[in-house]
């Protein structure tokens, strides 16, 4: 092993669940299977290079055959936090367990909170309930632009979503907003995220700029992030992961327009001489663009295109670089309705040090993944989940 610092790269390919956690039921979620339904429905599928890391080795996927010799260490892991929200997911990911789920409104938010709300902003509110956003300024647009009313709505998560188009409100005034949003959302109305949906275009062509930007709950412990900067290591955030965190414990954030402006900076951050112990990513477009859109076929492509990105990210790697695959949820295509899905996540470990073709089982909590990063880095060790560094290392 050469003298080069030690660094972990966490990607977290959003939404890409690998099958039904035991509890799924509860939640509605009985048989829901993201990527082996996707492998399902599209028999030409073709993941090589994740399938010769070990993606098919983790359990039987239709489709997606096992390597007879995975370059990886691969697993999935159980989420032990209540819900399957983007923030749950990824704190747990970062070592933090969260025992009780984020309020969600089904039929829209309360009369009192919008009032508030519009007390606050000078401005009315067009929908109030749940919706697709796409479908939503569709529908909306054409009235906001005339009333200069805000168009606010949700779904099934637990988020307080604002449209304005950029020509009525611009992105700098949105984000005032939303923190004013934030702020009224506390207590039992404290949604996980407020999030500012900007657009841009006419009537029959409304587009959602890249300008969204997520005003997350602080997490309410210390996290992998911090217990990195605190002590003296710089942290990169690329995609939405500086948002999740509310920039907590994050040295440096970059913006993505999409999974391939994602992976290019990965590869570009990896490469470069820069100076971070930990690379963490979100890649969005899984979750955002297929798996809430019920788009089978979408989701597959967009998963062959990650596929045919993976060799840039892996062989940017460094001596000292470990490199973990996984999820924060499912999203399931197939499934009734847009929302998340409970189900395991999948788990591929590579490092050009690390062992190969190592089975590292069914983990018990994503805060495996910090635990284990702690320990590669020689942080002090985090309180939740188990380390598995023993089981990979060389």
């Amino acid at each position: 092993m050469n003298t080069y610092k030690r660094r972990i790269i966490i990607v977290v390919l959003d939404s890409v669940g690998i099958g039904a956690l035991p509890d799924a039921k509860s939640y509605g979620d009985e048989g829901a299977d993201t990527l082996g339904h996707i492998a399902e429905r599209n028999p030409g599928i073709k993941l090589p290079n994740l399938s010769a890391l070990g993606l098919g080795n983790i359990k039987p996927i239709k489709n997606i055959p096992p390597s007879s010799h995975p370059s990886a260490c691969f697993g999935k892991i159980a989420e032990k936090s209540s819900g399957k929200d983007t923030i749950i997911g990824h704190w747990e990911i970062a070592g933090v367990i969260t025992k009780k789920g984020f309020p969600v409104f089904r039929n829209g938010f309360p009369k009192g909170i919008i009032k508030k709300f519009e007390q606050a902003t000078g401005k009315k509110v067009l929908g109030n309930k749940p919706a697709s956003g796409t479908e939503i300024i569709k529908e909306l647009g054409k009235k906001h632009i005339k009333t200069g009313a805000l168009i606010v709505y949700t779904s099934a998560d637990s988020v307080f979503q604002i449209a304005a188009h950029e020509d009525i409100v611009s992105p700098e005034e949105l984000y005032s907003i939303c923190e004013k949003a934030r702020k009224i959302l506390s207590g039992r109305y404290s949604v996980a995220r407020v999030i500012a949906r900007p657009f841009t275009g006419k009537e029959g062509s409304f587009l959602r700029t890249d300008g969204r930007k997520d005003f997350s709950i602080p997490c309410p412990e210390e996290t992998l992030l911090d217990n990195a900067s605190l002590n003296g290591l710089k942290v990169l955030s690329i995609g939405k992961i500086s948002d999740i965190f509310s920039s907590r414990g994050i040295t440096e954030s970059i913006k993505i327009h999409d999974n391939n402006d994602c992976c290019r900076h990965i590869i570009n951050s990896i490469a470069g001489k820069h100076d971070f112990s930990i690379i963490f990513a979100n890649l969005i477009d899984f979750d955002m663009k297929y798996g809430h859109r019920n788009d089978v076929e979408g989701y597959k492509n967009a998963l062959e295109e990650f596929d045919l990105l993976l060799p840039g990210i892996t062989g940017s790697l460094k001596d000292n670089d470990f490199l973990m695959l996984t999820a924060d949820h499912g999203n399931d295509p197939t499934a009734p309705g847009t929302d998340h899905t409970r189900e395991y996540v999948p788990l591929l470990c590579y490092g050009k040090t690390l062992r190969r073709g190592v089975n590292i089982g069914i983990r018990g909590c994503f805060c495996d993944i910090a635990r284990t990063a702690s320990e590669f880095l020689r942080l002090p060790e985090m309180k939740n989940g188990k380390s598995f560094l023993k089981q990979i290392r060389s």
